[in-house]
């Protein structure tokens, strides 16, 4: 198709938001036609998501911003069930409290990201146990039942993984995707959405809702999803070997999360800038062309805008300046992750390699010791050179703290308590 027209989806293609959509042309005219309410959904499966998610909460944010509402579909209902896309095995199943206890952590992310006012375009933040939890089965089963078949439930991909490779997938969670498409169905009719977004993994699911919608209410629905976002060296978008990377601050350090996307691999740069940024698109070619040694300061910007959108200007400030303190002055800046260890511990030593994992520098005691051979362990800046090293009270430097690192970028501090 042409270039769109509509100010929400020509943001979306310029900065390589959309992979698939099932109508762009009829959807393009109904942006430029007026404002467009569209959702996303999330599973509150943790009290936080994490840079996995982002992509998809961008595109709510640009929707807002291009005079569109954005609504965020909090899962309390489906959380229940479990989404079998792209999963191995079955979800561990939550209480309702620990949904709720959830829900209340993911929205603070989302309040940094989005604006929740009573304006036209004001986000909303809704939840579909508040339909789900009341619905009659028999009756759900005989009205939307019929829409659905086993043979086309069959081919989609979250249900011929699970049978290729012999993996139990519960009654329970082959219904998530009939549940997926009602909500579409309600959201239409509560809050006249007729727009669903999401990843390229939940595009039969999002299609579904628009084939339900035409035949039971015959109304216009219309579906987009993102690529997949792995890495320039293919790895899992949000993931590190310290664990994800989460949004919520009481999750991660703004340290770690602003050290994460300064990080980013070389070829990623300008695809990150366009994602995860709101810099304007001759400036990020800009840094996207710089070579050498000067990319790292394109990384740097990466970093400050994207840890200002989720977190806030001083946020970002504070991380970069314990980034320019650790690396550039040597200090064992104060805004660096931390973690406290009682007095009478160090009094008698404790082995480095367990502090090393402990502090979230290593996944366990053996992977810790791997490193310190490896040479990758520092106590204070300066290389362990015994796996066996105890780390004690002695080891405290000038400003009371021992200084603990992983190579030359993941760094904590242990603080005496």
């Amino acid at each position: 198709m042409t270039a769109p027209r509509s100010d929400f989806l020509r943001v979306l293609q310029e900065r390589g938001f959309i992979h698939q959509c099932t109508d762009m042309e009829a959807l393009d005219q109904r942006a430029l036609e007026g404002s467009v309410a569209a959702y996303i959904g999330f599973d509150a499966t943790s009290d936080s998501l994490h840079v996995g998610s982002l992509v998809q909460i961008m595109m709510l944010r640009w929707l807002q911003k291009t005079g569109h509402r954005p609504i965020v579909l909090m899962g309390g209902g489906t959380t229940k069930v479990g989404d079998p896309s792209g999963k191995d095995e079955s979800r561990q199943l939550l209480s309702t409290a620990q949904i709720d206890a959830n829900i209340a952590g993911i929205r603070r992310a989302f309040e940094n990201l989005l604006s929740f006012d009573d304006g036209a375009t004001g986000a909303a933040m809704v939840n579909n146990a508040d339909w789900l939890d009341r619905l009659q089965y028999i009756d759900f089963l005989r009205d939307i039942g019929p829409h659905f078949t086993i043979n086309r439930m069959l081919t989609f991909d979250s249900v011929k993984l699970r049978l290729d490779r012999e993996q139990p997938l519960t009654f329970l969670e082959f219904n998530y995707m009939i549940l997926q498409a009602y909500d579409f169905l309600e959201l239409s009719r509560r809050h006249d959405c007729t727009l669903q977004m999401g990843g390229s993994d939940q595009w039969g699911n999002i299609v579904n809702g628009v084939e339900l919608g035409r035949r039971i209410d015959q109304r216009a629905l219309f579906g987009l999803t993102t690529p997949l976002i792995t890495t320039a060296s293919g790895a899992k978008m949000g993931k590190t070997a310290a664990g994800a990377v989460w949004l919520n601050e009481d999750r991660l350090s703004h340290y770690d999360y602003w050290q994460y996307w300064r990080n980013t691999e070389d070829g990623d740069v300008g695809r990150f800038l366009r994602l995860f940024t709101e810099l304007p698109l001759n400036e990020i070619a800009r840094l996207e062309a710089l070579a050498g040694s000067e990319i790292n300061e394109a990384k740097k910007i990466l970093a400050d805008a994207a840890t200002t959108l989720c977190r806030g200007a001083a946020a970002a400030a504070e991380a970069a300046e314990t980034a320019r303190q650790t690396f550039e002055e040597g200090r064992s800046a104060e805004g660096l992750p931390s973690i406290d260890v009682p007095q009478g511990e160090l009094s008698d030593g404790v082995p480095a390699y367990e502090l090393l994992r402990r502090a979230g520098l290593a996944n366990s005691n053996g992977e810790a010791r791997r490193l310190i051979k490896g040479g990758g362990g520092r106590l204070n800046d300066i290389p362990i050179r015994d796996e066996l090293q105890n780390v004690s009270l002695a080891d405290r430097n000038d400003e009371g703290v021992i200084k603990l690192s992983a190579g030359k970028k993941r760094h904590v501090l242990l603080r005496v308590i």
